[in-house]
């Protein structure tokens, strides 16, 4: 099933992609477009499955089902669509749109479909107060033939088939592509899942008050929805979702995001949400969850502006007497995230690593901040896991309810040297990467029962399998995969391919995952918690002390030994020279028959 998700994300993205390559729109002015069209296509999808709903308990009159109504679907939190903003109903318009005779409820000729499309986004936004001036109306910047190209692109019937969330995910697919693609926003509006989900994963939120007061597209809000709601709650009943967000392009993507999975949040955009003057819904206090990738490194804060403004329990940050800035905002967002905590509240952020041991009026922020003893968890990683930078980062992690025993204490986690290679400029955590650094956390509080939780969920997954019979299993596969395709007869030889490629991936998985339950279980066995060379330690205040308050993990953990592989450099050296000149001989061999029979061509 996940695969067929990602394969079917990847055939979306490269036929909406190539689209866009044969118009003349900028990633820029496509992103917003096209994710509006997906969120209308989630918006349909859950419309008819609300709808069959209703009608299975509908009222009859005279034989006649009662048509449903607005109020219906507010009633079960779903979004009503009248006809002319159904999915089905654009996608079904006849070619030639101004000879239809299409008009507007006040009146006005429809004459293309990029003004159809423009329609049915204004009578969504006159559905929900949360979209109001938030979806696009420029459709009709696209020829109708390559919106037209679009909409049925979207209308794919394995959306439906998959099932679930599917849709969710595929816009936050597209998102993260378009973070990408977009080069001039600098990726700055989302986040890449895997370091959201750890953040979340860290702070396994229930219930309460939760601010991102840099919001982005959102990315927090709907990762803390998944995990709430995975734990059998509903996140909108549970969780009060606030956002500050001053770019007002990036608060747009964020509304989009939360509606298409069917979340609901309160967020600002403009001046006003500007962070480091305004706290827009005066939550300094109140927060029980406070989650944020706030920008690195700004310079050129108005730093009376900034004091006016509260949040600042530490005191500010080092100012320019002269110019009266602040040079670096860093420490404006950390004590922010404190402040805003309530007595039991807990905050994870991503942060530039610089920050972690940074000097003068920082470390004496920092100082006081760890004598609270509300650092819960600090954790590094490394390169490439954003999407347009190559910085390594840090998250931290305060708790203001610690358990009493963890109180003078914080987990350092050095997960550097710990990721997937996505590609040659991205890296990420995987699934149970993500469960592996968590099991971590969960050790260093005492919660046991949750690490016994996850070996659990590893047995099932595994069965039997290792990863040494995981890899003769693939060694196997492939070599006879080989000879599967070689022996196929021509017409069948994608097929066979495309089964070949499936099983292998399966058993890809497996091994990854067998390896990753290797990586856990030699380090930690059944549920003990141990400092880890080079991956983990537990430090107390005055440990932290001695180190000049410093919160960068590699302090604390130190460097594992490199592992002796038990191979001899030189005779390994000596095998590949001659392995080599192998190859050599047999590169000059084809090269000499390559060129009699272009001789025998002439």
């Amino acid at each position: 099933m996940i695969t067929n998700i990602k394969k079917l994300e990847a055939e979306l993205w490269e036929s909406a992609d190539l689209l866009r390559q044969g118009s003349k729109l900028t990633s820029s002015q496509y992103c917003m477009p096209v994710l509006a069209l997906l969120f209308l296509r989630y918006a349909f999808s859950r419309f008819k499955m609300v709808e069959a709903e209703i009608l299975q308990s509908r009222p009859s009159r005279g034989g006649r089902v009662m048509p449903v109504e607005a109020s219906d679907f507010a009633a079960k939190s779903a979004l009503f669509l009248p006809r002319e903003a159904q999915y089905d109903y654009l996608v079904n318009l006849p070619a030639n749109i101004a000879d239809a005779g299409l008009k507007t409820k006040d009146g006005q000729d429809i004459n293309s479909l990029g003004e159809a499309v423009n329609y049915a986004m204004q009578l969504v936004e006159e559905q929900s107060e949360q979209l109001t001036g938030v979806l696009p109306k420029s459709y009709t910047m696209f020829a109708d033939d390559l919106l037209g190209d679009l909409l049925r692109i979207f209308n794919n019937q394995t959306i439906d088939e998959v099932g679930g969330d599917v849709i969710g995910r595929i816009y936050e697919y597209f998102l993260s592509k378009f973070a990408k693609a977009v080069a001039s926003d600098d990726g700055v509006f989302f986040t890449p899942k895997s370091l959201v989900k750890m953040l979340v994963n860290v702070l396994e939120p229930t219930s309460g008050i939760m601010l991102d007061p840099a919001c982005g597209s959102g990315g927090m809000f709907v990762q803390t929805g998944d995990f709430v709601n995975h734990a059998g709650m509903n996140a909108n009943t549970q969780m009060t979702f606030y956002g500050q967000e001053k770019v007002e392009y990036n608060a747009q993507l964020c509304l989009m995001n939360m509606a298409v999975h069917g979340l609901n949040g309160k967020i600002v955009s403009g001046d006003e949400a500007n962070s480091f003057y305004h706290d827009a819904y005066n939550l300094a206090g109140k927060c029980d969850y406070v989650m944020a990738n706030p920008p690195f490194n700004v310079d050129k804060v108005k730093s009376e502006s900034a004091w006016a403004a509260g949040r600042l329990p530490f005191g500010l940050p080092g100012v320019n007497a002269k110019s009266k800035e602040i040079g670096n905002a860093n420490y404006l967002w950390i004590s922010y995230f404190h402040a805003y905590l309530n007595d039991h509240g807990r905050a994870g952020f991503v942060m530039a690593s610089s920050a972690t041991d940074s000097a003068n009026k920082d470390r004496d922020i920092r100082e006081k901040l760890v004598r609270t003893g509300d650092v819960d968890v600090m954790v590094s990683v490394g390169n490439n896991f954003f999407y347009t930078l190559s910085l390594p980062c840090s998250l931290w992690f305060f708790d203001k309810a610690k358990h009493a025993e963890n109180r003078d204490k914080v987990l350092f986690i050095d997960a550097r040297n710990y990721y997937t290679v996505v590609d040659r400029t991205l890296n990420e955590w995987t699934e149970w990467q993500l469960r592996n650094l968590q099991a971590i956390v969960h050790l260093y509080r005492g919660e046991t029962d949750k690490y016994q939780a996850l070996l659990a969920d590893y047995r099932t997954e595994l069965g039997d399998i290792t990863v040494e019979s995981a890899q003769a299993a693939l060694y196997k596969q492939k070599a006879e995969a080989k000879e599967a395709i070689n022996n196929a007869a021509r017409k069948d030889k994608k097929r066979i391919e495309a089964e070949m490629k499936a099983l292998q991936d399966a058993l890809e998985d497996k091994l990854e995952t067998a390896r990753q339950y290797e990586w856990l279980t030699e380090k930690f066995g059944e549920g003990e918690y141990k400092d880890v060379l080079g991956l983990c330690k537990i430090a107390t205040i005055q440990e932290i002390e001695e180190k000049n308050y410093s919160l960068t993990p590699g302090a604390y953990v130190g460097v594992a030994e490199a592992e002796d592989d038990g191979v001899d450099f030189h005779e390994r050296m000596t095998e590949i020279h001659a392995e080599l000149k192998r190859l050599n001989d047999e590169a000059n061999v084809l090269m000499d028959e390559i060129l009699k029979s272009w001789e025998d061509l002439k």
